[in-house]
Formats: structure tokens, sequence, C-alpha cells
């Protein structure tokens, strides 16, 4: 389908952002006109200056990203379209000419005495920043010298090569093979790989999955020399900015604190015995006489019929969604009729799914709309991070409107939780049901345990080289298999295969970031289970949640919707709700 040929009412109001291309090269002038920041360089121990930097950079900040929004928005309609590409990179060329403008701001207040950057938390007029300059002042005890700052900036450029290598190798040079596919001889790619793994043919599946891991394979030393290297990579700046730790350091960073880390592990440590129990489920259900990896993924349940029209999927989405309240409904019924979302997949349009934000405007929403299930499904996350968006966007001043990548998933998250809950009441057809237990629980097992086994390795070939043990095929591979086996139990073969699976995961180059899936669904079943069972106050903190945007940390934010990562009752909870799920999803399947 051409996008000309979608009704105006499934394409997304660009309009709202800049009416034309040419209103957008004139505001794109104006907001190279306003880089002139450099000029308060030496001057930020005043106050006076430090609030009119701010308040300008601010401005300038808006405006680009507004600019930067609708160059990638248009981009995004029509890939093919080389004018939009070229507006992306014009965004590029402003971001960089700022960055050199403002490059002496960190270092400057970095140098500002603690007294300084406390008397600015304190001072009223910088109520808008006070959560910023708190960092700033936490971070002094990390500091260092300029020499040093200039010296490990020098060493940046280099070490982002760990990332563009294995890139490189795993999107143009890794050696996938062709496989045969309905009668047809195709290259074997990620896409196709991850589909085959979602198939019913067996056959076909063991095939694949032994052909993409010899792809692998057959790169493993470079592949262990990569990771070796961006490992080491993560010891140096652990050194030099004087941390214990790399977990400490990426904790630091990210204002989380350790016990959510540790409760983490501990608590998905104890429930093994449920994910184990579900992996011999699955062996059972299946009827193999042994299952291994590549029947991971394999349907437990029979395809079930939902294919409902957009339209039709986003009314079922707002009867779902209900417990949020009548306000929230409103809301997306908003995002609907004044068109917040592009909805049809046409040719040239960039795949997937996501949620976008503008500040002072609303987000917006790309879909690429199929009458599937999980289509529905996407509904409700995208709208669940558009909603989040827009409530911390309302409430917050623009300094402190984009909340933290830690929470980004719990909005979505809590609004597939309360979807599948909806159908679940609503179905009468047992295979429905079945299909959404069953879904529900790889939902848990693939955002939940899987990337906590990836955090726990990645914890681990951490520790291994803070401790000058390097890092090899052998030691790797064996570390990677151990902690797959004891994940996953006995019920399922582990080859050395999977063994390798660390070396294909492109994460593993964003150290400690994966922790954060699985403490998002925790966040998210504990709030939506406290909005079904009726606690008092329950959405009304919840709300609060997501109106907070980045005022605090994270973990603070959480706590106003009654999730205290700290403490292992959150952790538990979810635990328990696999179990209890798993439970239902027997008694169906007669197990």
């Amino acid at each position: 389908m051409q996008r000309s040929e979608v009704k105006e009412q499934y394409k997304w109001a660009i309009e709202d952002v800049y009416p034309s291309d040419e209103a957008w090269e004139s505001e794109y002038e104006r907001a190279k006109g306003m880089i002139n920041f450099s000029r308060y360089a030496g001057k930020l121990g005043d106050k006076d200056e430090l609030y009119s930097y701010l308040k300008e950079t601010e401005a300038f900040m808006e405006l680009a990203e507004r600019l930067a929004e609708y160059a990638f928005l248009k981009h995004d309609e029509d890939t093919r379209i080389s004018k939009y590409s070229a507006y992306n990179g014009k965004i590029g060329m402003l971001f960089s000419e700022y960055s050199a403008e403002v490059a002496f701001f960190e270092p400057e207040m970095a140098a500002q005495s603690g007294e300084y950057l406390q008397s600015v938390i304190d001072d009223k007029r910088f109520s808008d920043y006070d959560y910023s300059f708190k960092l700033f002042l936490k971070r002094k005890a990390h500091v260092l010298s300029e020499g040093e700052e200039k010296l490990v900036a020098l060493a940046d450029e280099s070490f982002s090569s760990f990332r563009d290598i294995f890139g490189m190798v795993d999107s143009a040079d890794l050696p996938l093979p062709e496989v045969e596919l309905d009668g047809k001889k195709v290259k074997l790619s990620h896409g196709l790989y991850g589909f085959v793994m979602h198939s019913s043919d067996r056959a076909k599946r063991e095939e694949v999955y032994n052909k993409y891991y010899d792809a692998f394979k057959s790169l493993l030393n470079t592949l262990t020399a990569n990771y070796y290297g961006n490992v080491k990579k993560d010891v140096f700046y652990c050194k030099a900015y004087k941390f214990s730790s790399c977990l400490e350091r990426a904790l630091f960073e990210e204002d989380v604190d350790r016990r959510v880390y540790d409760n983490l592990l501990k608590a998905v440590e104890s429930s093994f015995p449920a994910l184990h129990r579900y992996i011999a489920d699955r062996k059972k259900i299946l009827g193999v006489d042994k299952l291994y990896f590549y029947d991971v993924y394999a349907p437990l349940v029979s395809d079930v019929e939902f294919a409902l029209p957009y339209d039709e999927a986003y009314d079922y989405v707002i009867k779902g969604l209900a417990p949020l309240g009548k306000d929230y409904q409103k809301l997306l019924k908003k995002g609907h009729d004044e068109r917040w979302i592009d909805v049809e997949e046409t040719e040239g349009k960039r795949s997937g799914a996501y949620s976008s934000r503008v500040s002072g405007l609303h987000p917006f929403v790309l879909l690429n709309y199929q009458p599937t299930l999980n289509d529905v499904f996407t509904i409700a996350h995208e709208m669940g991070h558009s909603l989040h968006t827009y409530f911390s966007c309302r409430s917050q001043p623009y300094a402190k409107q984009d909340y933290r990548i830690f929470v980004a998933e719990v909005a979505s998250t809590v609004n597939e939780v309360l979807l599948l809950k909806y159908m679940l009441k609503e179905a009468k057809d047992d295979n429905l049901k079945k299909y959404l237990l069953n879904y529900y629980l790889d939902t848990i097992r693939a955002t939940l345990f899987r990337q906590t086994l990836f955090a726990e390795f990645e914890y681990k070939a951490h520790d291994m080289v803070e401790n000058n043990q390097p890092l090899t095929r052998e030691n790797l591979c064996e570390l990677y298999g151990g902690l797959n086996r004891r994940y996953y139990g006995d019920a399922i073969e582990h080859d050395y295969n999977i063994s390798c699976e660390w070396c294909r995961i492109p994460h593993f180059y964003t150290a400690f970031y994966v922790y954060k899936y699985a403490t998002g669904i925790i966040s998210a079943i504990n709030i939506a289970n406290k909005i079904l069972s009726g606690e008092e106050s329950a959405v009304k903190d919840y709300f609060a949640f997501l109106s907070g945007g980045s005022s605090t940390d994270p973990v603070s934010l959480l706590k106003l919707a009654g999730v205290d990562l700290t403490s292992l009752q959150p952790f538990e909870y979810a635990m328990a709700e696999f179990d209890n799920t798993l439970r239902e999803f027997e008694k169906l399947m007669g197990l």
C-alpha cells in the first residue's frame, strides 16, 4: 500500500509539529542562530550567569528537539525520501555544534565547590534543575582533574569501536548460510531465525538453530577478543573514575540503589523451581524425548483467532484499560481521534512500533498494524509509553520531563498486564485462555528470567576482569553454559550452541543495561495487580509515578506507585505471579 492510499484519520498529525517543510527550515535557521553559549565559559560560578545560561540552553534544546522530531517522523513515514534523511543529517550537525559550544559546562560545574552547588540547589530559582545539581554534587567524589579528563576524552573515541565492531560482524560479516523455506532458498537472517524459532516445524527449527550458531561459532575467537576488550574498557572507566566495581559505576550513573540489583538476583534464584517446572511442562506438551533450546519458543497452544480491525482493536484496548479510570480512557480516545498515531503499513515506512515525545505538544506513535493478537498488545504497549510521556510533560518543567531508561518500560508493561487480565476474564474459549496464559508465562520467562541471566553473566564477566582474570572463549562459554543449567534445569539439553549464546547479545556492549527489563516487568506486575485489587489510592499513586518525569531518582519514583525495589517484597510478588500463572496453565492443560 502506498501512503497516498491511507485515509487521513490513520496518519499521524505531523502538521501539529510544523505545518510545512518551509516552516521547519525557517526554524532550523533560527536554532542555528541561537548557538552562542561559549560566552558563559568561566562565569558559571556566578548564579545569575548560571541561571541565564540554563534558560538559554533550555530554549535552544526545546526548539532543537522539536526540529529533530519532525525530521525523524517524516523520515520514518517513507525512508526512501532522501530529503528527510538530509534533514536528519542537518539535525546531527546542529547537535554536534551545540555540544562543542557547551563542552565547558560539565567540567566547570564539577570544579565548583560543594557549598556553591548546595546553594544552587537551595535557591528556588533553580527548582527546575535541583535534581540535576544534586547529581553534580554526588559526582564530585568521582571528578578528575582537567588533564585527566582530557586523557579520558581521547580514549573515548577508540573505546566506542568494540560496539561498532560487534555491529559490523552481526549485521554485515556474519557468514549466515542459505536455508530452504516454503520451497525457496533464502539467506538466513536474525529476523528469519526468530521467525523459525516460533514456528511449529521442529525439523526446520533444529536445522536453522544449528546453522545460525555455526555462523557465530566460526567467529568465536574474534567475538571473544572483542567482548574482552569491551569489558576491559569498562574496567578502565571504573578505575579512572574511582569506583570499586563496574557495577557500582553503572548504578551510580543511573542513580539506582545497589540493593535493587542484589534483590533481583536473589529473588530470581529462589524461583528457579517454578521455571524448571515450566520447562518440564513444555517438554511434556510438545511430546519430545529430549527438549532443546530450539524448542523454547515453539507454540504450545495452536494459534487463536483474534483478528480485529484497527478501530475495533483500539476500542478493545480502551475497555481493557478501564481499571485506570475514565480520565485515562479519555486520553486514549483523544490519542486516537486527534491522530497521534500512524497506523498502516505502507511502502518505505519504518518497520516496528514506537512512541516518541514532542515537548509542549503530544506524543506520536508509529504502528504497522496487522489484525493479530500481538498487534492488539502493541497498541496497549505503545500507548502506555505515550501516556507516561503525556503525564510527565504535563506535570514537569522541561528540564525534568524526560524520564529515565530504568522506568521507561513500566507504563507500557502495566498496560499489557491489565489488557491480558481483561482478556482472560472475558475469554469464553479455553483455547484462548491457554494461549494467553502461555503468552504471559513466556513474556515473564523472556523479560524477567532471561534478562536476569544476562545480567548475572555480565556481572561475573566483569568481576573476573576486575580481579585480573582474562576472558577466553572457554571460560566465557563455561560461565554462560553453567548459568543456563542453573536457570533452566535438567529438563532441557544444554548443548554447546547455547553455551555460546553470550557472543550474539548486542546489549552486552552496553553493560548493566539488561537488568532494567527485569525490574521493569516486576514493577509493572506489582502496579497492575494493586490497581486490579481495588487497593485504595492505587490508581492515584500510579498517576503520581507517571507524572514524575525525572524529578528524582527512579527508585523513589516507583515508591510513589507503591513499589519499593529496595525490599524483596515486589520481587517475590512477581515470582509468585509466575508460579500462580503456571499452576492455572497446568490445570487447563491437564498436567
